[in-house]
């Protein structure tokens, strides 16, 4: 299914895209030397019941260990669903998928922390650039730009704000988002297999350590050496294309959550070390991160809600299969693709609770830096109508798809641009205020 990016685009794949993604070279070995607080988010759950020589780089490619939520990957090759704990009273604890992904958004904060403290702010590195390399770098930026502008449009135009070193990075963190995304969801998506994921995951390790294999790599390599995003939102990323690879139904909400936070929620916490906390935001660092992963988990709930008919299709459904059994539903219902009484009241929860993660990622935009907040509030206005357009087509999700018309669009963003001029320092108190 498609997934969401944190920003607004087509689902179709650009070419050059498609081209990295074929599947000779998504199964290739390659040869890697080349180159908000805990009562607030517990609501979300109750509604259902409860990243010295000149390099070059071939043109595009794709390959990839495996994606551990809040861990490494130590050789094993068991991927985590649950985790446990050890209580103090020597029992062991199974955490809940909102736990887990709790404990990620802590890890990633405390490295920004970290950052902030021996550096002082979030500015980009200066650059350090081997004779020859620079000319690569800026065309393999421009290529991501490209590709954000063909396919992204709405985000890109935001994009264009912010700093020429942040608006690159967030380029490259885009284009890695959707080539991975293209792994699973892409025209060779039935030829990908675990061990094209697995190598996937050791090129983005590569990635990590300095050794891009393509241009866009080097994008991406050249950002996580100037930013301080951390490797986990990415091999949670690929943890999440690997549930497409097994899983076509989720049980409960709380693993459907798991899998909103892997291929989505993700993004927020790959972005915010790029996009920057305002200097006078009085937000601890941790809301903030948990705000930005509010808004992926909001956009890609509304691309379930959107695309029910379009994913029963594929034999999947990707809503919580007690609440469809308490609503007095089943699969059977999915697949034949009528409009009732029992799919309205369902789909309206569905709704609500969806409305209610944009609520909470709401309370983070304002927290970032100036430059950064337009693309990220229109994202979010943008997608936020998508659930009015599913209202205004009967909750009929199965045979129409809910869009936001272009002259929509074109007012949201002035509206997305009014907001994104308010700082934290207007806002009495912040809503994200440390106490």
């Amino acid at each position: 299914m498609t997934v969401a990016l944190f920003w607004v685009g087509s689902a179709n794949p650009s070419t050059d895209v498609t081209n990295c993604l074929r599947f000779l070279d998504s199964v290739r070995v390659l040869d890697t030397t080349k180159f908000g607080n805990s009562r607030d988010r517990s609501l979300f759950f109750k509604l259902g019941e409860k990243k010295g020589r000149k390099q070059e780089w071939k043109s595009c490619s794709v390959n990839p260990d495996l994606g551990y939520l809040g861990g490494r990957s130590n050789g094993s090759k068991l991927p985590v669903i649950s985790s446990m704990v050890a209580s103090h009273a020597g029992e062991m604890a199974v955490l809940s998928s909102e736990e887990m992904v709790y404990n990620v958004v802590l890890k990633q904060a405390a490295l920004v922390k970290k950052e902030l403290k021996s550096r002082g702010d979030l500015d980009v590195k200066p650059d350090v650039v081997l004779p020859g390399t620079l000319s690569l770098l800026s065309e393999a930026y421009d290529r991501c730009g490209e590709v954000c502008a063909e396919y992204a449009k709405t985000f890109y135009l935001g994009t264009l704000l912010m700093t020429p070193e942040r608006r690159r990075a967030i380029w490259a963190i885009y284009v890695w988002c959707r080539r991975t995304d293209e792994l699973v969801d892409g025209p060779n998506a039935s030829h990908i297999t675990p061990t094209a994921l697995d190598r996937w995951e050791a090129r983005l390790e590569d990635l990590f350590q300095g050794r891009p294999f393509d241009m866009m790599d080097a994008a991406l390599a050249d950002t996580v050496g100037k930013f301080p995003v951390d490797i986990q939102p990415f091999k949670d990323m690929i943890q999440g294309m690997r549930m497409d690879l097994r899983k076509s139904r989720y049980q409960n909400f709380d693993e459907l959550y798991l899998y909103c936070y892997y291929v989505a929620g993700t993004v927020g916490l790959m972005s915010v070390p790029v996009m920057g906390i305002a200097p006078e935001s009085q937000a601890s660092t941790e809301s903030v991160y948990n705000a930005a992963l509010a808004l992926g988990i909001a956009n890609q709930l509304t691309n379930i809600l959107r695309d029910v008919g379009e994913d029963a299709r594929r034999g999947r459904v990707y809503l919580p299969q007690d609440e469809l059994a308490q609503a007095g539903l089943s699969d059977d219902d999915i697949f034949a693709g009528k409009v009732t009484d029992k799919w309205r009241n369902f789909m309206k929860n569905q709704i609500k609770r969806a409305r209610m993660f944009f609520d909470e990622a709401e309370k983070g935009v304002t927290e970032l830096s100036a430059a950064s907040r337009w693309p990220v509030w229109a994202s979010l206005l943008l997608y936020r109508q998508i659930l009015d357009e599913i209202e205004a087509n009967d909750y009929n999700s199965f045979t129409k798809r809910a869009y936001v018309r272009k002259a929509k669009k074109i007012v949201a963003l002035p509206v997305a641009y009014a907001k994104s001029l308010i700082s934290p320092s207007s806002l009495v108190p912040s809503p994200l205020a440390k106490t």
